[in-house]
């Protein structure tokens, strides 16, 4: 009995403890990057290197903005100049295909 338990006890330790999940499962479990605070400035389109929305599951839905600099700014989904700016970079990556 006594080597029951252990033998269980490690196995729960060892699960615990394990990080062996695939990292596609945790990100698609996990909401991401959210928001708290909202910058309410913008910034030149030109320093910005890549945006995104925000988790569903996130309490405040925003965009979260990348700056070339490695800096990430986050903008409320009703700020206009962010809309365009998320609008802009993500409806170019679809130009330049022949139809």
């Amino acid at each position: 009995m006594k080597t029951l338990c252990f033998t269980l006890g490690l196995l729960l330790l060892a699960a615990c403890c394990c990080d062996a999940m695939p990292k596609a499962l945790q990100f698609n479990m996990a909401p991401g990057n959210c928001c708290f605070n909202l910058y309410t400035r913008s910034l030149p389109s030109k320093l910005v290197s890549y945006i995104t929305k925000t988790h569903s599951s996130c309490r405040k839905q925003a965009f979260i903005v990348r700056t070339i600099r490695g800096r990430q700014i986050c903008y409320s989904r009703t700020f206009q100049w962010a809309q365009d700016v998320y609008n802009q970079l993500h409806n170019t990556k679809g130009s330049g295909q022949q139809h």
